[in-house]
């Protein structure tokens, strides 16, 4: 046990603090490459004892990092700098659900699909869906403004955040917002720490906006024989008026590792899909517009209407990221986005990049937001911050901002991103970054390491 630990284990109920080897190694990382162990994994039950752990550790300079359930993919959860890693797995109890309220009041440690399910059964609807849904809790999804397929129509994590109560780094305990929909009663503090990786405080709880379960839904899964074609369609789908729950790409390398993997899977050079969900007889005709829509470009169309036909197009989907680690190449996974309009242009940059460096380059996503995940598929054993990736990389971020994008749409920056925060950020704006980290976090306990130092 680490002795400057040991008094504040000591305070706490048992169980709390795990010092044990393997207790350790399972909170050092998360699904990105790197990972550091911690002094202690602490396991809190309660706000109290976050306040009490975070107020122990401000006083003695213990660094302290906030985990979910550790499917970030940018090393967000790595505790580098040691110290306690805050664990908020056992904190996962939904406290309400409230129909004529329109709202659920959660702990962080619930898990993302098991809320969804459990308000859907009410008759109601939360709409973020990250595709780690059912691993991923609502805390880590906040750290990270989490989005998703349906953010197109809906929007992200921070759409739905009516309060939080936040624990700041020295142990203070704060509420901002409430119960009410809409709220201009002072500054926007949610905003402020929906995405904030975990560095400004801890997330104890969270007050979440909940809308009406739409009554059905369609889909269209559409074949082309060209990126262009694909590219083309997403904006004829949205000229038309038609806003889907969720629109998607796929560039050719992704659906030939699909074939290989996925039964069913796609024949074309590149696809989109597109879900409408709301009134039966609404749902319908969207899906009937589409298909009058893209009939003339399409190779093949595929629609479905109803849950379960739906579904099975969306199990093609979700297997793409499995597909392309079935390779047995190294994916590195980075969630670029660039606007809509410059979808193409995106794959077009990554289509130089990869006749370049003579490296496989798969990319699919979300087109209706053109947030887009471009993966280097590399030999196995590459490490991101091999020289040959870094300079992939430095291009690929370069062309994005260049095409007025960013370089993160809803993973964050955590590690893997920080060489290139720089970049990403003005002089300026990353000195207002750096005043609210010592505003909030003036000992710079909370997550260190990161890009905010």
């Amino acid at each position: 046990m680490s002795s400057r630990l040991r008094p504040l284990a000591r305070q706490l109920p048992a169980g709390v603090f795990r010092f044990d080897p393997a207790t350790l190694a399972a909170n050092s990382g998360d699904a990105w490459m790197a990972s550091a162990l911690p002094e202690a994994v602490a396991f809190p039950r309660n706000t109290a004892q976050i306040s009490k752990i975070l107020a122990f550790c401000h006083r003695k300079k213990i660094p302290v990092t906030a985990r979910g359930g550790g499917r970030g993919y940018v090393g967000g959860c790595v505790p580098l700098k040691g110290g306690v890693v805050l664990s908020l797995l056992r904190m996962n109890r939904v406290l309400e659900i409230s129909r004529s309220d329109g709202l659920a009041v959660v702990q962080p440690g619930v898990i993302t699909g098991f809320l969804a399910s459990a308000v859907s059964r009410k008759g109601l609807f939360y709409p973020p869906d990250p595709a780690s849904l059912k691993e991923s809790t609502i805390g880590g999804n906040i750290a990270t403004n989490a989005g998703g397929p349906r953010c197109l129509k809906y929007g992200v994590t921070r759409n739905y955040l009516l309060g939080l109560e936040v624990v700041l780094a020295d142990g203070t305990v704060v509420r901002f917002g409430g119960r009410t929909h809409k709220n201009r009663t002072g500054l926007d503090f949610i905003g402020l720490f929906c995405g904030s990786e975990g560095m400004l405080g801890v997330v104890s709880e969270a007050t979440l906006r909940l809308l009406p379960r739409p009554p059905d839904r369609s889909a269209l899964l559409a074949e082309f024989r060209s990126l262009p074609q694909a590219a083309a369609a997403v904006q004829k789908i949205l000229a038309a008026g038609l806003l889907p729950s969720a629109l998607e790409i796929a560039d050719p390398s992704t659906l030939a590792a699909a074939r290989k993997a996925i039964p069913g899977a796609p024949r074309g050079d590149s696809l989109i899909i597109a879900e409408f969900d709301g009134q039966p007889a609404a749902v319908k005709a969207d899906l009937a517009l589409a298909l009058r829509l893209l009939r003339p470009s399409a190779s093949r169309l595929s629609p479905a209407l109803g849950t379960h036909s739906c579904e099975r197009l969306w199990k093609i989907r979700r297997g793409f990221s499995y597909a392309l680690r079935d390779t047995g190449l190294v994916k590195l996974n980075e969630d670029v986005t660039v606007p809509r309009g410059r979808i193409l242009e995106l794959f077009r940059l990554t289509a130089r990049l990869q006749k370049k460096y003579r490296i496989p380059i798969s990319s699919f996503g979300h087109a209706g937001d053109g947030n887009i995940h471009v993966n280097l598929m590399a030999p196995r054993g590459t490490q991101q911050d091999d020289p040959a990736m870094r300079r992939i990389l430095d291009e690929l971020f370069s062309g994005v901002l260049a095409l007025g994008g960013v370089i993160s749409g809803e993973h964050g920056i955590g590690m893997a991103k920080s060489p290139w925060w720089p970049k990403a950020a003005s002089p300026d704006l990353q000195k207002i970054h750096r005043l609210v980290k010592r505003a909030l976090d003036p000992l710079a306990i909370l997550n260190p390491g990161k890009y905010l130092r």
